[in-house]
């Protein structure tokens, strides 16, 4: 893995038609880390995510990567540095598993290039550490919620980027799951990668991200140390619910426990 790569958004404005989602918005992926993005629905999370990964234009502003706006850099040169597994995506029909998660390879070949070791090497480790080996002659269409996005995120896994965002990665997921693809997305954070990722699960993002980004009204309304970010406070700011904020007594992290309209339960 090379050094880590800077991603940069400066004073970003992006949207759909005629409504603006995101204004004026700076944020510095801190490189080398883990960073979730948090907030209600709709808030921009997504549109922001799209933005960084210039799968949305901005309307003023501009995403740098080591200092290079990604407007002016070529496709294939984002692609071979930055991975994007964007929500739903979608495959052709009759696709399999193996077809789609070589397609990750497409950003390190030209037409004149031949398939070689290391696009092997990199298929087979995506699909063993992503629990999919045994599907790579399944269709894609024929799978489950949940395999299907263990499938996407092997075809990200194999683009081999230095920098991979993710929209909601744990969606379809079952719990089991969900913190069997955090604890690879450490794993390669520790190989050097720089993780974004989009997470509705506040105990997840405080369980495993290094740098939390808190979203309201596509501003951005506090972003730190887990510690410093997810509080009572700011969980009530940001998604309108109470809750207690404990130490996980396994992790040792943050745990926000919603406080609803049902009475708890007492010790008889």
């Amino acid at each position: 893995m090379t050094d880590a790569h800077l991603l940069v958004a400066e004073d970003l404005s992006l949207g759909y038609g005629r409504d603006t989602i995101v204004e004026m918005l700076s944020l510095r992926i801190p490189p080398g880390r883990i960073t979730a993005i948090v907030g209600a629905n709709a808030c921009g999370k997504s549109t922001l995510l799209r933005g960084l990964a210039r799968l949305l234009a901005p309307r003023s502003g501009s995403v740098l990567l080591d200092g290079r706006s990604l407007q002016t850099m070529p496709s294939r040169d984002i692609a071979r540095t930055l991975g994007m597994l964007p929500q739903s995506p979608s495959a052709p029909s009759g696709i399999t598993v193996l077809d789609l998660v070589k397609r990750g390879r497409h950003p390190h070949r030209t037409w004149l290039q031949a398939w070689g070791p290391e696009d092997d090497d990199a298929v087979f480790e995506a699909l063993t550490s992503t629990s999919v080996l045994e599907l790579e002659d399944t269709p894609v269409d024929e799978l489950s919620g949940g395999q299907r996005q263990r499938v996407w995120i092997a075809m990200a896994l194999a683009q081999r980027t230095d920098v991979l965002l993710l929209d909601e990665p744990t969606t379809f997921l079952d719990v089991a799951h969900q913190v069997e693809v955090l604890d690879l997305l450490v794993d390669l954070n520790d190989s050097g990668r720089t993780i974004v990722m989009v997470l509705h699960d506040l105990g997840l993002a405080a369980r495993y991200a290094d740098h939390v980004v808190a979203m309201r009204d596509g501003a951005i309304v506090a972003e730190g140390a887990p510690g410093d970010v997810v509080t009572e406070d700011l969980v009530h700011d940001v998604f309108g619910l109470r809750c207690r904020v404990e130490t996980d007594p396994v992790s040792g992290t943050l745990l926000v426990v919603p406080i609803g309209r049902r009475r708890t339960h007492e010790s008889p």
